[in-house]
């Protein structure tokens, strides 16, 4: 008898001490941060990465092998650098032989001009009054025109002597030739892009093929602008896949209006399949998924509520909330990972 009576006090004090643990746990407040939710936009995406380039590109070589120098900048009035802008028509170098000026002619072949240009209206002259013969004219016209191509190439001889930039664009490779060293024909004199506007080819897998079209808007970044988005659209669109890669090529149009991108930059791009404003967008990584349903944790009064919710789109941090939740609840951000339907919680954003 006396060991049944031990035998109950102990059993009552155990299950009042596991009454008093429990009731402890049900009032611990579980610290969380929440969020109000409220409209927002949310875009979703392909992925994908390339190599940016210039939409103009050109290489000035000499032409003929003479004399280097280089010419000034006329915004800076100091010679020529690397990352000078230059407009269609700036002089960058001048190549100087005398006796390579002296062989094209020119003043002789101008002046002859003239005399042919006097002598066919001359002839014209005459014709009209009978003084001279059809063939006479035509061999006057004939003459003209042979000075005047003779002229035309003597002129374009004398453009092989100046290095004239024939596109707007950035000095991007400018070699060193010392003022007045002779250098050789096909000598690169300097290299002028034009990355105002750039392209890139992207490769991207072919399941993509039903839902990437022309005209889509691209969001690019670099690791080295991370503030900055820059936008461009895709323009073109190859219709073969590649076997071995199982992709397809697509060309992506990018305004680069603030030169924020540089030639051969490897960017990120992010090619915009849908959008969706005024929905309610929460983070990706707070939804769970349990077996009856994906669910967040909304709090009302303290308390941490499970709510089962149906998605949208989504991208690789958020997601769209269809059903499920309402403007201005306040949802769980962080610390629901310990939470329970029902959890009491104190917010400590």
């Amino acid at each position: 008898m006396k060991k049944i009576t031990v035998l109950f006090i102990l059993l009552t004090a155990l299950f009042a001490c596991r009454n008093r643990d429990q009731n402890l746990t049900a009032d611990v407040e579980i610290p969380v941060t929440v969020r109000e939710l409220h409209s927002g936009s949310i875009e979703e995406y392909v992925n994908t990465t390339g190599t940016v380039f210039p939409k103009g590109e050109i290489e000035l070589k000499s032409k003929i092998p003479a004399a280097y120098y280089l010419e000034k900048n006329p915004a800076t009035g100091r010679l020529w650098q690397l990352g000078d802008r230059v407009k269609t028509g700036s002089l960058i170098a001048r190549l100087e032989d005398e006796e390579y000026v002296n062989s094209v002619q020119m003043e002789t072949n101008q002046l002859n001009l003239e005399l042919m240009e006097t002598e066919l209206r001359k002839q014209e002259s005459l014709y009209e009054k009978g003084g001279v013969t059809l063939k006479e004219l035509k061999t006057a016209g004939i003459n003209y025109e042979n000075a005047k191509t003779t002229v035309i190439n003597s002129r374009l001889k004398l453009q092989k002597t100046k290095i004239v930039a024939p596109i707007d664009g950035i000095i991007v490779d400018l070699p060193y030739y010392t003022a007045g060293t002779e250098i050789a024909s096909g000598m690169t004199i300097a290299k002028i892009m034009d990355y105002h506007t750039m392209y890139m080819d992207v490769m991207i897998p072919e399941k993509y093929i039903p839902v990437i079209k022309p005209g889509q808007m691209v969001n690019l970044t670099n690791y080295t602008i991370p503030e900055d988005t820059i936008t461009g659209s895709i323009t073109q669109l190859s219709p073969a896949i590649d076997p071995d890669t199982r992709t397809f090529k697509g060309t992506i149009h990018i305004d680069n209006n603030d030169y924020l991108l540089r030639p051969g930059m490897f960017v990120n791009a992010d090619i915009i399949t849908q959008r969706k404003d005024s929905v309610i967008v929460v983070p990706k990584n707070i939804i769970l998924s349990r077996q009856r349903g994906k669910t967040v944790f909304i709090v009302d009064r303290g308390i941490a509520m499970e709510r089962i919710v149906e998605t949208g789109l989504e991208n690789i941090t958020e997601v769209e909330i269809i059903r499920g939740l309402q403007k201005n609840e306040r949802i769980v951000t962080s610390g629901f990972e310990t939470l329970s339907n029902r959890s009491k919680v104190k917010i400590v954003n």
